[in-house]
């Protein structure tokens, strides 16, 4: 279960400050809901996948 920061809190700071376990979790939740998201949450989503490639990806 996810104990991060909520979406409220990291949409306050760059994304280069989230942990990489806050942008695996809101990865994968926004990964599944991506066929209803609207074009706010679709930048979000690919925001976090480009942030995530700047890492080199993410460990398991």
């Amino acid at each position: 279960m996810y104990a991060g920061r909520d979406m409220t809190e990291l949409s306050m700071m760059s994304m280069q400050q989230w942990d990489d376990s806050e942008l695996a979790y809101f990865h994968k939740s926004l990964q599944q809901m991506a066929p209803f998201l609207n074009i706010e949450g679709v930048t979000i989503r690919n925001d976090i996948i480009r942030e995530i490639e700047t890492r080199g990806g993410l460990d398991g």
